[in-house]
């Protein structure tokens, strides 16, 4: 069914995020997810990104969006433009721009023996 989901984005959701750190089955989780939206050719949003290493580590794993409290707190409307004005990445973030992981497109091979 995910072939034919009419997303063009995947959402991992805060559950998963929130303890991948500390928890193996959660990252693996995380690890599934990214690697089959690369194999579909969707993008992820982490949410839930609490902190730096929350952040650091879905960029290395080649998540391509993430939203939390760790990027903004939520705020009204009207305070938008100033918090885009203002905003600047952690530098560890802004580290991951400059390399980003590099996603492994999918490869058939020839399944014939």
């Amino acid at each position: 069914y995910l072939k034919r989901l009419p997303a063009d984005i995947l959402k991992i959701d805060q559950s998963f995020v929130r303890d991948m750190l500390d928890d193996p089955d959660d990252l693996a989780i995380i690890e599934g997810v990214i690697g089959l939206a690369t194999a579909f050719r969707r993008e992820v949003i982490a949410e839930g990104v609490e902190t730096v290493a929350h952040g650091e580590l879905l960029l290395a794993l080649g998540c391509d969006l993430a939203q939390g409290y760790g990027i903004a707190r939520p705020m009204p409307a009207a305070e938008l433009p100033g918090w885009i004005a203002t905003w600047h990445p952690d530098g560890a973030w802004t580290a991951w721009s400059q390399h980003p992981p590099k996603r492994a497109e999918p490869v058939l091979e020839d399944a014939s023996v």
